[in-house]
């Protein structure tokens, strides 16, 4: 179980996990060395699995993003998994519940790009069919 000082540690990492020890300390009225044990902490726990790069500016501005579901070969499950897991472009995969099997979504830099992976994936053994949605416009994302 984690405190409530630890929600908001990875409250402020979630904002901004490039944020120095001694400013997390100082917005948690905390001690650097106890911020720097509670990272340690959750790290070692699990609890924070790792740190990422949030990408903007000209790499996103043309960027297209398509929600793919992909109906799967039960027996070949674990195969596509992995073999989707390899492409570089499906940035997150989901098991969901309903007529098809799982949702990838897929981040590329050209609608020429996005549709070359989407055939990559249609291609993919245990993969029986595919329907892609294409993000027009992203409201809000948290």
């Amino acid at each position: 179980m984690i405190s409530q000082q630890d929600r908001k540690l990875i409250a402020l990492l979630r904002q901004n996990a490039r944020t120095s020890v001694s400013d997390l300390a100082r917005a948690l009225h905390l001690s650097r060395s106890t911020v720097q044990n509670r990272i340690a902490r959750l790290e070692a726990s699990g609890i924070i699995k790792g740190y990422s790069v949030e990408v903007g500016g000209e790499y996103t501005a043309n960027q297209v993003e398509a929600h793919v579901s992909i109906k799967v070969r039960q027996k070949l499950t674990a195969r596509t998994n992995s073999a989707l897991e390899q492409i570089p472009h499906v940035a997150q995969l989901y098991a969901v519940s309903g007529e098809y099997d799982l949702l990838a979504i897929v981040q590329a830099q050209s609608l020429e790009e996005l549709s070359a992976v989407l055939d990559q994936i249609g291609n993919l053994e245990g993969v029986e069919r595919t329907n892609s949605a294409v993000v027009l416009e992203t409201r809000f994302r948290r």
